[in-house]
Parts: structure tokens; C-alpha cells; sequence
């Protein structure tokens, strides 16, 4: 039966919104139409963000551990049958680099010695080797607040805390007052991408689909597949789906209705306008992987190894596509640990250590380790507090920075009392769960200060920084 062009490019839309070659957030209208934004940036030298999100809730109180005879007691006794062995983490104790004067970071706050999970030797080494920096204890806030103002209400905490869905907006977003907002790496797309020699090719690439972290007014996340660009069904194919044959005619009518006269319905010019910049962009893409060389590291042949692997054979095709900043995206699942924790973190966590291992490797053979920094995070911290196999939803929790460019072999931030909520830890809601010391305004800020944002223009992009009293934490050389 024929079908009106309407109902083509409705149909059309939600074939191809499954695609990878496709901006995504083709809901919000007014990406289609905003206008470009202005601005003076521009630079002279290349610099990449890979955000690496962990869903769920990473248990960051069973990731960097304390071992020492004063501060693993105190664990031990809040973690119960989580407790990892003591020795065990002194095996893979972290060696921080001394005190210096004038210079931020250093030992953890508490005066504790700390390792890592034993499933995670390559990250150690990193850290070690002074190319990773731990921040304690981040999380999403309005204002600072300490236990008797959380507990009394006597300052605005986030709302709907220990929410998934709720945590990782305001974590990718760094906006828990506002709903509604854009991503926070979206943002500084926004900003900066008409410092790109090609500002027409997206500076946010996702390898783990639509997110909202990239969202931006203008620029809009460009999604790849980590086995590489594939083509939308109707290049080469037809569209069989709902027209049949599939012939040279239907693909010259599908370029007629994507390229041709700006149609009169804000959905079909949103759809056209972004299928036609996909169609472009994978042209591109293929080409110049194509000539790209494989990574000279061994990946592993995992969801998260996968993914960073890709995303070091973008970065050797940077100078084709004509981008000096980008912002990659990167997941992996499975951290929402309630129960059977023990066996499910080991596997978590050897996956996010010999994959972030591996691509800051690779880039040293590309000679970029000084210019691409990955940063962890997460919906939010597990509590302190354990029922019988796992955690629940926390608050406050700690994440990794790794890069060349990354003041490494160093713990910022505070770390928090270990105390169980019956012994009256200072840092506990009440319920197990750790009131965070860092916001993610300040982690993020960070981030966008070494990539290239100025300090005017981070409080625009992240306008609830100023309540908090370091607005950058200096992680950065």
C-alpha cells in the first residue's frame, strides 16, 4: 500500500535512530534549529576527554582500600562479609607521592595507607607510575553539606538521591536544579566546537550510544559502533522494511526527501538535517579508518576494552576529520552490586583496569598520552553499609583521572570516615550511605579547565561552582 512522505520519514526515523552512524537526541527540536554559537577559541594544539561512565554505581569503599593497622579495623568492621583480605591489599598498596610545597594532592587526607582491588594491578601501576590520580569522595551536590544539615534539612540536598535514573542526569549533567539541562561535555561542545577546523563534524563521538552527558544545544553526539562505522540499512539495501524491493529508485528517493527542499514539519527538517550529516560523516569515517593503523597495544576483548580501542583508532585519523578538541563517551555496565558483589566487582573491575591500562598505553605509542585524559564516573558511590551479599545506593564515592598531563601518584579531595553508622561516622547520611566533600561541578570543571575552557566561561557552563571553595582541584601539571 503506498505510504505518504510523512509516514515514510516517520517509519525512516525509527529505523535509522538505531543505527550508529546517526546523531542522536533527535527528540529535542530545538538542537535542529539553534543557531550556531560565536566564539574567539581557537587552538594550536589537540586535546580529547574520554568520560568513561560506569552504570550502576561503582563500590568505590571496596576499590582503593585501606590496609594499615589503624584505618583496615575500622573497614573491616563496616564491610563485614565484604571485607577484601588484608593482605591482599597490601599487595597492591598504592605508593603516593610525598608532600611538596605549593603543590595540591598528595597521601589520602585520613593519613591512611591504601591499595586497590586485587583486580586491578594494571591501574595501580599507572597509578604508580604517577599517570593517575584518585579523587575522593565526589558527588552530586547544590552546596556543600555536612551530616547535621543534610539530616535537619537545613541546606538542599539533590533531589531524589540514591535514584539511578535521577544520580546519572545530575552527574552528566552537573545540574541537580535543573532537570532539563544539557550534558555538561555537551556544553563545552557547544562552546568550543567552532575552534575545529571542520565545526560541521560533530567534537562529541559516543562508543556506548545516545547519552546524556553529550547532549548539547548545537553540537549533538555522533555515535560509532567499537567494530567500526557501519552504513544505514537503505545505502545499498533499500529500505525493505516498508518499501519493498529495495531498488536504486528507493534510494534516490530517500536522498530526494533527506537533501531536498526544507520540509514544513520540524520533525521531518530535524530528521532530514541529521541523516544527511550522518550519511556525510560516515564517508568520512570509513575513509579515513581505513587508512588507519591497528593499535600496537593488545586490547582486551572486552564491552569496555572494545570501546576504548575504537576510540584510539579515532584518534589516530584526528588531523582527516579536522578536530582539535574531542569529547569521547565510553560505558560499561553491571556495577548495581545488591548482592553477590564479591565475585561480580572482580569481574567489573579487572575490565575497567586492563582497559584503561591498555588505551592510556596506547596513546603513549601515539604520542598523545599528554593530550587525552579519561575520567572516570558513576550514578553515584555504593553505601558504606552492606546487606547480606552486596551494597546499596550510595552517594559519594571516588573515581579515577588518567593521562600524561594528569599530576599523578596523588589523592585529592578528602577521604571520608570509614566508621560504621552506629559508631557515628561523620560523613554518613544516617543510613549508611557518604555525604560527598566534592561536587561533580568541581570534578568537571577541572576537566574543563585543562581542556581548554576559560575560567569566564566554566562558571556559564557550570554556574553552581562558585558555591564551593575550590573551583578547580589542580589536578593538571
Amino acid at each position: 500500500m503506498p505510504i505518504s512522505r510523512r509516514e515514510f520519514l516517520r517509519r525512516s526515523m525509527y529505523a535509522t535512530l538505531g543505527g550508529v552512524s546517526l546523531y542522536s537526541g533527535l527528540g529535542s527540536l530545538r538542537l535542529a534549529q539553534a543557531a550556531v554559537l560565536q566564539n574567539n577559541y581557537a587552538f594550536s594544539d589537540y586535546k580529547a576527554l574520554v568520560c568513561v561512565y560506569l552504570y550502576g554505581g561503582n563500590d568505590s569503599f571496596n576499590t582503593i582500600v585501606p590496609y594499615d593497622s589503624a584505618i583496615y579495623p575500622v573497614y573491616a568492621a563496616s564491610r563485614g562479609n565484604l571485607a577484601l583480605a588484608q593482605a591482599d591489599i597490601q599487595a597492591n598498596n598504592l605508593l603516593p607521592a610525598a608532600l611538596a610545597g605549593g603543590l595540591p594532592g598528595g597521601p589520602p587526607s585520613d593519613g591512611g595507607s591504601y591499595g586497590l582491588h586485587p583486580a586491578m594491578p594494571e591501574l595501580r601501576g599507572l597509578f604508580n607510575a604517577g599517570h593517575a590520580a584518585i579523587v575522593a569522595n565526589v558527588g552530586s551536590l547544590l552546596y556543600p553539606i555536612t551530616q547535621q544539615q543534610y539530616q535537619l534539612g537545613l541546606v538542599p540536598a539533590p533531589p531524589q538521591l540514591f535514584s539511578h535514573d535521577d544520580q546519572t542526569t545530575q552527574w552528566q549533567t552537573s545540574r541537580p536544579d535543573d532537570a532539563n539541562a544539557n550534558g555538561w561535555g555537551g556544553r563545552m561542545a557547544d562552546l568550543l566546537a567552532s575552534a575545529n577546523a571542520n565545526p560541521q563534524f560533530s567534537m562529541s563521538m559516543t562508543l556506548s550510544g545516545t547519552n546524556l552527558f553529550q547532549r548539547g544545544a548545537v553540537v549533538n553526539q555522533y555515535a560509532v559502533d567499537p567494530g567500526g562505522v557501519e552504513a544505514m540499512s537503505y545505502l545499498g539495501n533499500g529500505p525493505e522494511s516498508w518499501v519493498a524491493g529495495g531498488t536504486t529508485d528507493d534510494v534516490n528517493a530517500y536522498n530526494a526527501l533527506i537533501r531536498g527542499p526544507a520540509p514544513s514539519n520540524a520533525l521531518e527538517r530535524a530528521f532530514a538535517a541529521s541523516t544527511s550529516s550522518a550519511i556525510d560523516y560516515y564517508t568520512v569515517l570509513l575513509d579515513a579508518l581505513s587508512q588507519a593503523s591497528a593499535p600496537t597495544t593488545a586490547f582486551p576483548d572486552t564491552e569496555l576494552g572494545n570501546q576504548l580501542k575504537m576510540v584510539a583508532q579515532l584518534l589516530q585519523i584526528r588531523a582527516k576529520l579536522g578536530v582539535s578538541r574531542q569529547i569521547f563517551f565510553v560505558s560499561a555496565g553491571g556495577f548495581d552490586t545488591h548482592d553477590n558483589q564479591l565475585a561480580q566487582q572482580q569481574g567489573n573491575l579487572t575490565q575497567l583496569s586492563q582497559a584503561l591500562s591498555a588505551f592510556y598505553n596506547e596513546t603513549v605509542a601515539l604520542g598523545l598520552d599528554q593530550s587525552v585524559t579519561s575520567f572516570t564516573a558513576s550514578d553515584f558511590g555504593r553505601s558504606l553499609a552492606v546487606n547480606s551479599g552486596g551494597t546499596d545506593h550510595g552517594w559519594g564515592g571516588h573515581h579515577f583521572v588518567v593521562g600524561g598531563a594528569v599530576r599523578g601518584q596523588r589523592f585529592y579531595g578528602a577521604m571520608p570516615s570509614l566508621l560504621t553508622t552506629a559508631a557515628g561516622n561523620p560523613n554518613d547520611t544516617g543510613y549508611g550511605q557518604i555525604i560527598p566533600t566534592l561536587a561533580v561541578d568541581q570534578y568537571a570543571a577541572t576537566l574543563a579547565s585543562w581542556f581548554g575552557v576559560s575560567a569566564g566561561d566554566i562558571a556559564g557552563i557550570f554556574p553552581n561552582l562558585g558555591r564551593f571553595n575550590a573551583p578547580n582541584l589542580r589536578i593538571f601539571g
